[in-house]
C-alpha cells in the first residue's frame, strides 16, 4: 500500500454519510486491506539495547517470544478514541460516588477497606469494537504491557506518506508521563519529594511472560534518578517500620501481582506494611476493589440502581455501551443456560483471560464447575478483526483495544491481535500493536 488516499476516498460515500462513518469505515478498510509491514525490529532491537544497557535484551527477551509483536499497525477512527476515553472518565464519576464505595465494598476483601489517597498507575481499560460504540470488556487495575508497546509505537515505519504523522501518538512523551504518574503517586501519600528507592513486585518475576517490561520499567527509573529492584514478594521483610529488600528500604511498590487482595500468604509482609502505610502500594487492593472486581461490571450496567444515583445524562449514556452484566446465581441456572450462547462467563476474581468461557462453548461439566464457583456472565460483545498476511495470504485476526489510563487520563493506546478465545500471545501474526487514530474526516 503506498497511499492511504483510495482507502480514504473510498470512505466519502456522500452527503448521508456522517462524520463519523466515514472515519470508521476507512479505518475498516485499512483494517481488512493494509498489509505493510511497519514494526522495525532492527530499531526496537537498537531502543531496547539502549535504555537497558544491554547488548542482548532484544535476543534474550523479545526475539524469545516470537508473538509478543504484531508487525502491522490497527487503524482506528478518532472518534473512537474519543468514545472510549468518554466511557473511562464516566467510570470515574462514578466512582468517586459515596455511592460506588458502599455498592463494590460491600463485595470486597477486608484489605481493600484500607483507604488510600493514590489513583493507581497504569490502569488498563479493554475495548471490543465494531460497527457500534465501543464495548468496555473489562478494567485492570495492574494492565500489563504498556512499557513495551510504547518501545513498539516509537519503532514504527511509515508504510506511507498519510501515517507519518499518526506513528507515535502517545507514546511520543510517554516516558515523561510515566515518571510524573509515579512521583504522583508519591506525593498523594506523602505530600512532598520523590521515591527514592521502587521495588516492581511479582511472583517469580523472571519466569513471567512480561518480564521484559520490568527490566524496561527499572532502567526507567534509575534513569531518572530513582533506584529500582525487582524482586518477589518473598524478597520483602517488614519490622513494623519499613519495608525492606536486601538490606535497601522501600518507598514505593509498583505492584504486578495477580492476588489483588493481598491474602496469600507471601504477601503478608507487603500486606502488612501496606495497611500501616509504612511504604506506597500502587495498584493496590482498593484499587482493584473500586475499578477491577469482575462484579463491578454487574453494578455498571445496573441502570436501574444508576438512575437513582442522580448521575449526568452524559454519564449514564457512556455507561450504556458497557454489554450487561449479571451474577451467576445457581437459583437461576436453568435460565442462564437457555441463554448462554449470547454470554460470556468470568471467574469473579480471574484475570488474564483464565477460566473464562463463551456460552456456546460450553459444556455441561464445566457449567456445573461454573455454578459451584463464583462468576459474572457478560452479554457477548464480539471483537471486530485486522487482517495480517500469513505466506502471502490475508488472515483475520481478532481485536481488542487498550487504554493505558491514569487519573482517568490517557497514557497510550495499543491493540492485541489473537485467535482463539481470548489473548494468548501464542498467534501467528498476532501480539501487541500499536493504534493509529485516523482524523475526522469530511463526511461529503
Amino acid at each position: 500500500m503506498n497511499d492511504l488516499a483510495p482507502s480514504l476516498d473510498r470512505a466519502k460515500t456522500g452527503p448521508a454519510a456522517s462524520c463519523a462513518d466515514a472515519s470508521r469505515r476507512s479505518a475498516a478498510d485499512l483494517n481488512r486491506s493494509c498489509f505493510c509491514i511497519t514494526l522495525d525490529r532492527e530499531r526496537l532491537s537498537a531502543e531496547m539495547q539502549k535504555a537497558s544497557g544491554d547488548p542482548a535484551f532484544y535476543a534474550t527477551h523479545i526475539a524469545t517470544r516470537p508473538h509478543l509483536f504484531s508487525s502491522v499497525p490497527v487503524f482506528l477512527p478518532e472518534t473512537e478514541r474519543e468514545a472510549m476515553l468518554a466511557i473511562v472518565r464516566a467510570i470515574e464519576t462514578v466512582v468517586h460516588t459515596p455511592q460506588w464505595a458502599e455498592t463494590v465494598l460491600a463485595w470486597a476483601p477486608q484489605s481493600a477497606r484500607h483507604a488510600t489517597p493514590n489513583a493507581g498507575v497504569f490502569m488498563g481499560y479493554d475495548f471490543h469494537l465494531g460497527d457500534g460504540p465501543p464495548r468496555l470488556i473489562e478494567i485492570n487495575t495492574n494492565a500489563g504491557g504498556a512499557f513495551l508497546n510504547a518501545f513498539a509505537a516509537r519503532a514504527q515505519l511509515a508504510c506511507c506518506r498519510d501515517v507519518e504523522p499518526l506513528r507515535t501518538g502517545t507514546a511520543a512523551d510517554f516516558d515523561r508521563k510515566v515518571m510524573e504518574m509515579f512521583e504522583y503517586e508519591w506525593r498523594r501519600s506523602r505530600g512532598v519529594g520523590r521515591p527514592k528507592v521502587i521495588a516492581i513486585v511479582d511472583e517469580q518475576p523472571q519466569k513471567q511472560y512480561l518480564y521484559p517490561e520490568f527490566l524496561l520499567a527499572q532502567r526507567l527509573f534509575e534513569a531518572n534518578g530513582v533506584e529500582a529492584i525487582v524482586v518477589a514478594p518473598d524478597q520483602l521483610s517488614y519490622d513494623g517500620a519499613t519495608l525492606k529488600s536486601g538490606g535497601r528500604t522501600i518507598d514505593l511498590i509498583y505492584n504486578r501481582l495477580t492476588d489483588f487482595a493481598l491474602t496469600d500468604p507471601v504477601n503478608a509482609a507487603l500486606r502488612q506494611a501496606w495497611l500501616d502505610d509504612a511504604v506506597v502500594v500502587t495498584p493496590n487492593p482498593r484499587h482493584h476493589a473500586l475499578y477491577a472486581d469482575k462484579r463491578n461490571l454487574v453494578a455498571l450496567t445496573d441502570t436501574a440502581r444508576l438512575a437513582t444515583w442522580r448521575l449526568p445524562a452524559d454519564v449514564l449514556g457512556a455507561l450504556a455501551a458497557i454489554p450487561r452484566a449479571e451474577r451467576v446465581d445457581p437459583c437461576r441456572a436453568d435460565d442462564l443456560w437457555a441463554r448462554r450462547k449470547q454470554l460470556f462467563f468470568k471467574p469473579v476474581a480471574g484475570y488474564g483471560g483464565k477460566a473464562v468461557y463463551r456460552g456456546d462453548k460450553l459444556t455441561r461439566s464445566t457449567w456445573a464447575d461454573i455454578l459451584a464457583s463464583g462468576y459474572i456472565a457478560q452479554e457477548i460483545a464480539p471483537p471486530s478483526e485486522r487482517a495480517v498476511l500469513i505466506d502471502g495470504k490475508p488472515q483475520p485476526r481478532k481485536m481488542d483495544v487498550r487504554l493505558y489510563i491514569y487519573d482517568g487520563e490517557l497514557l497510550l493506546a495499543a491493540a492485541r491481535l489473537y485467535q482463539g478465545q481470548t489473548t494468548n500471545f501464542r498467534t501467528e501474526g498476532g501480539g501487541f500493536a500499536p493504534v493509529h487514530f485516523l482524523p475526522h474526516l469530511p463526511s461529503g
